[in-house]
């Protein structure tokens, strides 16, 4: 596990916030190209991509698949989420203690399906990727795909690395898990990679997915049970590791999240707490030029102005 501290992060602010942000845009593009270059060398043409909410899947997905594409090697990209069973198709979801269904388990998944796509993706035969619509909640249409001989298919989300969904993939897929590894430091306080993937998700959810902030703290608890039951026992099976922290990011959060935070605070318990633990952070670090971050960063994923369509 790493550290790095605020003090730190002030001082690379202050003095060169360029250079700053270009070197941890370069450290998370070496680890990425080098899970690529494995990817060349191997002769296996599927990438399972997992990681917990928040990680930056998505994104590292796409670069990995420009990093192929610029190699000469054609690579698509599939999310887990258009697996997702309708939800008048849900029967085998377990649920909450409230009587909810659980819709982190894996069996929110069109499980059979998935395991029949993989294998023909692998032979090369033509499957039809379904596209799931999260607003009606249905699987609205499905789009034709067979892969090429040479061509290498990328598969993102968050139960990629668990057997019960993609079965005996050792023999025909690479695995790869992403996370934020790094701890965040101020004084004496210390704050657990699991929130800077929270901060990452009240940025993103409260500015385009039009949620309270009190309403993600509150998801968050349930996607972080989800986690420890469904993700997190799978990272073992991983071939490669990535740390998608990135040191500048958590100076860039507070301009989108700490005002509305601090506002909707004392309407829920867990958001009053989170508000708590999150405002040191927050408030202590100094502001960084957004308009320095590129528009292909994993940090775009979550604040907006991404080159890449989420």
């Amino acid at each position: 596990m790493n550290f790095t501290t605020i003090e730190t992060i002030n001082e690379e602010i202050k003095n060169t916030p360029g250079k700053f942000i270009e070197y941890a845009e370069e450290n998370y593009y070496k680890q990425i190209n080098s899970v690529a270059k494995d990817i060349l060398k191997s002769n296996k043409h599927i990438l399972l991509l997992s990681g917990p909410s928040g990680s930056g899947k998505t994104t590292t997905a796409l670069r990995i698949e420009g990093i192929l594409e610029e190699a000469g090697i054609e690579t698509h990209t599939i999310s887990m989420d258009n697996y997702f069973l309708s939800n008048d198709k849900i029967v085998d979801v377990p649920l909450n203690a409230d009587g909810t269904p659980d819709l982190e388990s894996p069996y929110r998944l069109d499980i059979p399906l998935f395991k029949d796509h993989l294998q023909k993706l692998n032979t090369r035969e033509e499957i039809a990727v379904p596209y799931f619509d999260f607003g009606t909640g249905t699987v609205t249409k499905y789009t034709p795909l067979k892969r090429k001989e040479n061509e290498i298919i990328i598969i993102e989300g968050i139960h990629a690395l668990n057997p019960l969904v993609t079965g005996s993939d050792a023999q025909i897929a690479l695995r790869l898990y992403v996370s934020v590894r790094t701890r965040l430091k101020y004084g004496e306080l210390i704050l657990h990679p699991r929130k800077i993937r929270l901060m990452r998700r009240l940025c993103r959810d409260y500015q385009f997915r039009g949620r309270k902030l009190n309403q993600i703290v509150d998801m968050f608890k349930a996607v972080s049970k989800g986690e420890n039951l469904y993700i997190t026992p799978f990272k073992k099976h991983a071939d490669f590791e990535v740390d998608t922290f990135l040191p500048y990011e958590v100076s860039l959060y507070g301009n989108y999240i700490i005002n509305a935070l601090a506002e909707q605070s004392d309407e829920v318990f867990e958001s009053r707490q989170t508000y708590l633990e999150l405002k040191p952070f927050l408030t202590a670090v100094d502001n960084i030029p957004i308009d320095l971050v590129p528009q292909t960063s994993l940090v775009r994923e979550f604040i907006g102005g991404s080159l890449f369509e989420y």
